[in-house]
């Protein structure tokens, strides 16, 4: 079995091949049971185990959660939104679109826009009343809405195998 390493940027941390391929179990499914996983590896169960704590204690693991399937996940309407917001402001934006159940997702970016937001309502005058609150949160002078269509490439998912 070839050995690979990869190097995870500002670690000191290495994810061999059995940990990759542990990460793909795991990210498949989450609850898939330690017995099960030790099976499908070809390890002693407390070697998954041990494993998963290092994976956690090393920050790679930060959390278990649910995946939406394809029932919920394409339901509704999904945009992208890019605000622009006063910098003296940015506190307290962040703070409003946390109350905003709509608000999936803000990430801080480069560019045209200060954030960019992953919304999601259940229909096309949803996301028009929740565009209108943003544009009354203070702080926000600027957005930019793109609804999304479809999704081309999903990663999320999986782990690359090593080659």
């Amino acid at each position: 079995m070839a050995f690979h390493l990869l190097r995870l940027p500002f670690m000191d941390f290495r994810l061999d091949d059995l940990d990759r391929h542990l990460l793909t179990l795991l990210q498949a499914d989450a609850r898939e049971s330690v017995a099960n996983l030790a099976r499908k590896l070809g390890i002693a169960r407390t070697t998954v185990v041990a494993r998963i704590a290092r994976l956690e204690r090393e920050g790679v693991v930060s959390g278990y959660g649910v995946r939406l399937g394809n029932r919920l996940e394409h339901a509704g309407v999904r945009a992208f939104c890019g605000l622009g917001v006063d910098a003296k402001r940015a506190a307290a934006v962040i703070k409003a679109l946390e109350r905003l159940p709509e608000v999936e997702e803000v990430w801080a970016v480069s560019g045209q826009f200060d954030y960019m937001a992953l919304l999601r309502c259940d229909t096309p005058e949803q996301l028009d009343a929740l565009l209108d609150r943003l544009g009354q949160i203070d702080g926000i002078h600027q957005t930019h809405t793109s609804m999304v269509l479809s999704r081309k490439i999903d990663r999320r998912s999986a782990v690359a195998p090593a080659r």
